[in-house]
């Protein structure tokens, strides 16, 4: 994989960038710029170098449909005032764009294409397609790590095309996730929520060899206290799931990795009460559980302060409500302060867990966060991503 912070001369090169600028948008306004923000080094970059940039990018799910409110035009607006510098929207069908020297129309350093998902050859991986976009350009770039596990034209096909580099964020991802799978300081911890235990039972799976420690929190933990024979009351969980639990009990046992879960809870009668701490055995039939309890806070804390490495992925309670975010909140502290005292790698992933230490302030504070999801956590799995392979 190489980056294009190794290429030499990108001078006048016109540069089709694909980005991830899905960010969420409300009555044509953003929300959280998080996803612009971190591709912003990358264009600055290209921008020092004299380059011009096509950015290739989507927002939402149009199904290769034009959906007037799932334009870029936010973004575009966004841009501007970041860069300090022109960005114009190109809203004419691609196709009718016949060869790279368009750009040549304009006077500004950074055109975007509009939502490439307003066409169903992207989705499709259509290679006419991702031939017609290659013609745009002379080098292609992906910094969109977390589009990256999706074999879509402007990730994948498009590589056969032109040459193919990495951007600076996706470099940033893809070090980090190498850090805390293959370039191991150990002791190891994996915190690990979610309501699912379906949905990564094969990222559990192939984080115990390597893991000292998998703590498991969030809805997927209620699974592991039902399994050790204890009443959940209406907490949510994942039906028929005895068996995978089963696995990951038996697998962590040949490898000697520790799994943790709660020893106690806070629970409530609805989402929207208060809390009452209980032990596991004093669960009552119409209480959820929403949130780890201070016994089991105070031993995660204990597993921070001996790791070396830690992968943050979940929250452990029901944070919306501030009476069942203490855990996560105490999770996030703790591995910030670690971090700023150089004690630890830390990396952070998951949309909820973004949002959490966002709302923090605390995101400074962690070696590295992630915004991707479903390539966040296929990475994770051990799986080859598209996107990834294409660049190699």
């Amino acid at each position: 994989m190489r980056s294009i912070l190794n290429e030499k001369n990108l001078k006048s090169k016109k540069i089709l960038l694909r980005l991830d600028l899905n960010v969420p948008l409300k009555n044509g306004r953003i929300s959280d710029t998080t996803r612009i923000d971190k591709i912003l080094p990358t264009l600055n970059f290209l921008i020092q170098q004299k380059a011009k940039i096509i950015i290739l990018s989507h927002v939402g799910r149009p199904k290769g449909k034009i959906v007037k409110e799932l334009s870029l035009k936010p973004i575009v607006e966004d841009l501007k005032k970041k860069l300090n510098t022109n960005v114009r929207l190109i809203a004419e069908n691609i196709y009718e764009i016949k060869n790279k020297y368009f750009f040549e129309k304009f006077d500004e350093e950074i055109l975007i294409l509009e939502n490439i998902r307003f066409y169903a050859e992207e989705e499709n991986n259509d290679h006419k397609f991702a031939k017609h976009l290659a013609s745009l350009g002379d080098i292609y770039v992906n910094d969109a790590f977390s589009c990256s596990h999706r074999a879509h034209a402007s990730i994948h096909q498009i590589s056969n095309y032109l040459p193919c580099f990495s951007g600076l964020q996706l470099d940033l991802e893809v070090t980090a996730l190498n850090k805390i799978t293959n370039q191991i300081t150990e002791p190891i911890t994996c915190i690990i929520g979610g309501s699912k235990i379906s949905t990564k039972i094969d990222i559990i799976k192939n984080l115990i060899p390597k893991f000292d420690n998998i703590v498991v929190v969030g809805g997927m933990a209620n699974n592991f206290i039902e399994y050790f024979g204890n009443n959940i009351g209406k907490s949510i969980k994942e039906k028929n799931c005895n068996q995978l639990v089963k696995e990951i009990i038996s697998l962590s046992k040949k490898k000697e990795c520790k799994i943790v879960y709660p020893e106690d809870v806070l629970v409530s009668k609805d989402l929207n009460g208060s809390s009452n701490n209980r032990e596991l055995n004093q669960i009552l039939s119409n209480e959820m559980i929403l949130d780890i309890g201070p016994k089991t806070i105070n031993k995660i804390i204990d597993i921070i302060d001996n790791s070396k490495t830690i992968l943050w992925n979940g929250p452990a309670g029901y944070f919306e409500n501030p009476n069942f975010a203490n855990g996560s909140i105490k999770i996030a502290k703790k591995i910030s302060e670690n971090n700023k005292s150089n004690k630890i790698f830390s990396v952070v992933g998951g949309g909820d867990t973004v949002s959490l230490i966002n709302s923090l302030n605390i995101a400074n504070s962690f070696n590295f966060v992630s915004t991707a999801g479903g390539a966040f956590l296929e990475y994770l799995e051990g799986k080859k991503l598209p996107g990834i392979t294409a660049l190699n």
